[in-house]
């Protein structure tokens, strides 16, 4: 491995970025690892190569970091975008920002992008396909607004990774569910929560990944994916009911056809996206098959009942 890298991580402040920050920097001891981020870091990353710069997203902002360090390789962690705001300013705010960098990178003549998107832009539909690949289109934003911003700069780095493939080397990922201890996400909190509302007209299917192994996988992605779009996810899948079981809280039956109806009121004791209703009714398993042939499935340390049970409550 090359010791001298020069790496950036864009969004290094939650649970997950902290975690590959902390592999990154021990594993490549030799290498300088530069984290920013518009909020604090929810926990310290206590390595001598490792440097944290709380700062806006601005192209100012930007331009002064891309010019004082010659970076080889770009994590995007998540969305550039500020919390809150409408779906219409985030979406704006994540698409200029994500732009700056992707300028930024070939400017200044970057080596690697490496972009975290979700398994969210494909959307959970009836009519989903059993597995979805890489290839099947980005049908999330048709119903749900709230996620063009994913979708679009999915899109954006996609589109980008093709114009720029004989020079950088772009990977997107599209990780299935991330749960673990310093993830504090939407399905997390659905997970180990007593308060909210279990279908008992459909029981999806999904798929689980810890927190270590896809911080894991993203160190990995540095030197054994070459470009591509993938899919993230062990091949285990397991229904919505037994999850919530696993994890130990009490199920609130609800039919789901009055969920949408009664979400104003449902949304006062536990707060959801619209979209999520779509996740908790029909199944949205991704085909892990092309990163596979690059990363083994020995790469999972936390099969799903390990993962599920790890964030258990009591």
């Amino acid at each position: 491995m090359n010791s001298t890298r020069s790496i950036l991580i864009i969004g290094a402040s939650g649970g997950l970025s902290n975690i590959l920050c902390g592999l990154l920097a021990k594993r490549i001891p030799d290498a300088r690892i530069v984290g920013i981020d518009s909020r604090s870091m929810k926990n310290e990353v206590d390595f001598e190569n490792f440097t944290f710069h709380r700062m806006r997203y601005t192209r100012r902002n930007f331009e002064k970091l891309f010019r004082e360090n010659r970076f080889e390789t770009i994590y995007q962690i998540g969305r550039i975008s500020p919390p809150g705001g409408s779906a219409e300013e985030r979406l704006s705010f994540s698409l200029i920002n994500t732009n700056k960098v992707l300028e930024l990178a070939e400017k200044y003549s970057i080596k690697k992008f490496i972009m975290l998107s979700t398994f969210h832009v494909y959307g959970a539909q009836a009519d989903n396909p059993v597995f979805i690949n890489e290839d099947y289109p980005l049908k999330a934003s048709i119903k749900h607004p709230e996620l063009r911003d994913v979708t679009e700069v999915d899109a954006l780095c996609t589109n980008w990774m093709w114009k720029n493939r004989e020079n950088i080397e772009t990977v997107v990922l599209r990780p299935c569910n991330i749960i673990g201890p310093q993830i504090d996400n939407t399905i997390s909190r659905y997970l180990t929560s007593n308060m909210t509302p279990v279908p008992v007209d459909f029981n999806p299917m999904m798929q689980f990944i810890h927190e270590y192994d896809m911080a894991n996988i993203l160190f990995q992605s540095l030197d054994k994916l070459p470009t591509g779009v993938y899919n993230v996810a062990p091949s285990e899948a397991i229904s919505l009911q037994e999850a919530k079981k696993i994890t130990g809280t009490r199920d609130f039956p609800f039919p789901v056809f009055t969920l949408e109806v009664l979400s104003k009121a449902i949304r006062k004791i536990w707060p959801f996206p619209s979209y999520f209703i779509d996740f908790v009714m029909y199944s949205c398993i991704i085909d892990n098959s092309k990163i596979n042939q690059f990363i083994t499935e020995n790469v999972y340390q936390y099969d799903s009942r390990k993962t599920l049970s790890l964030i258990r409550k009591g």
